[in-house]
């Protein structure tokens, strides 16, 4: 009787395994073209641990078990193989990352790029801090860092070393725009960004904010007289009593809709697209989400080790690269309503690529094999409702007052 069920355990196994084949082909091909693994074993797990996430659905090595094919039958096994590669500090997944995203954004078309940094608090234990290329409604990740401290606060020193990775994995000949919340108005990151990068900046205010208008003196931005739904832009003033910086340019004002007040800082001069041009940072939220309970569930993970963790991104990372290019490949074929049951596109490109290769996998369609982003813009933005995006797109009328003031 026990031979019949290890028997049976075992072709369930091999089924499941010869089922997925299709999928680790896709990935190695696609991961293999890019970078160089020291050991093939570590691909090898590599894999079908992004094999076990997008069919699970979660980060759970328990539940990843019966997607992972070893010569072993104990599950405790199998297990520790996985842990051990999440641990193993031999692993460099900095380095095998960055071949997979310069290959990703080779083909870059459009003029421009924006590049949204973000953090996120994990357990009240882990900060992660995440650099992203917006696209589409969601974000590329190109590097990443996690922390061990109970704030996502950060200094300049946090993410410098970031900035400089990422610029070797951007397209050249490409102009770059650094997205920003408050936690990030460092004149030290303003300054590499402005002589050292050759990238530009829209990076949001306090509203206790310092500046200087030649003339005017120094004032807190709060205390400039400004109705709801009205914007002023100042161009060329100073920042932060006490250790000025400048000069930069400033556009802030009250939604007319909520009454929120927004103040953004740039390298160039401001207007009312400087507002729309910060508004593509909350796409790497979603790109969070995707990561948590819109998605893999990483807050469900039982690990706790910032190098283990950075290694578990990086498998997110290289299963969020292949779902939104596989999705994008979906939705350019025409064959998006195989999957996504919305007259118009209802779900992100993330989430029709994942609903494709699960079905795929199956049905045995056609997966790409390499992966390539070419721009930011959406031919066709994702609705959930008509009403909703009739809603969210309507006009927002402004009265704007734009001050020039001398070079400071």
């Amino acid at each position: 009787m026990g031979a019949s069920i290890l028997r049976l355990d075992t072709t369930q196994t091999l089924k499941c395994c010869e089922k997925n084949s299709r999928l680790y082909d896709a990935l190695k091909t696609w991961m293999s073209q890019s970078i160089a693994w020291v050991h093939l074993a570590h691909l090898t797990t590599c894999l079908w641990m992004v094999v076990a996430l997008i069919h699970t659905g979660e980060v759970n090595l328990t539940r990843w078990l019966p997607y992972i094919p070893c010569r072993g039958h104990q599950a405790q096994s199998k297990q520790r193989r996985l842990s051990r590669w999440l641990h193993n500090s031999r692993i460099n997944v900095h380095r095998l990352y960055k071949g997979l995203i310069q290959a990703a954004l080779a083909d870059w078309q459009a003029e421009m790029l924006y590049l949204s940094l973000d953090t996120s608090l994990f357990w009240d234990q882990y900060c992660l801090v995440r650099l992203a290329v917006v696209h589409r409604g969601r974000a590329l990740p190109v590097v990443w860092r996690v922390l061990e401290r109970r704030s996502c606060a950060v200094s300049f020193n946090d993410y410098q070393e970031m900035l400089y990775q990422a610029r070797e994995r951007l397209p050249q000949g490409v102009k770059v725009v650094l997205l920003g919340d408050r936690g990030f108005v460092h004149t030290d990151c303003l300054h590499m960004m402005s002589t050292q990068m050759g990238w530009h900046y829209r990076i949001r205010l306090k509203r206790d904010t310092w500046i200087c208008r030649e003339g005017k003196g120094w004032c807190q931005l709060k205390d400039c007289p400004l109705k709801r739904g009205e914007a002023l832009c100042f161009h060329n003033v100073k920042l932060h009593k006490g250790q000025a910086f400048g000069p930069v340019h400033v556009a802030f004002g009250y939604n007319n809709v909520n009454g929120e007040f927004w103040a953004i800082v740039s390298d160039e001069p401001t207007s009312l697209h400087t507002f729309e041009e910060y508004g593509k940072r909350f796409d790497i939220e979603e790109n969070f989400l995707d990561d948590q309970s819109n998605g893999f569930n990483v807050q469900k993970s039982e690990i706790r080790s910032v190098c283990a963790l950075s290694r578990l991104w990086f498998i997110l990372a290289v299963a969020t690269l292949y779902l939104t290019a596989q999705g994008v490949e979906v939705v350019e074929s025409g064959k998006r309503r195989w999957v996504d049951p919305h007259w118009f596109r209802g779900n992100s490109y993330f989430r029709i690529g994942w609903d494709w290769v699960k079905t795929a996998v199956e049905n045995q369609w056609q997966l790409i094999q390499q992966v390539r982003f070419h721009n930011h813009r959406d031919p066709q933005s994702a609705k959930a409702s008509r009403k909703q995006h009739d809603r969210r797109t309507d006009q927002i009328e402004f009265k704007v007052w734009t001050y020039q003031y001398g070079s400071t």
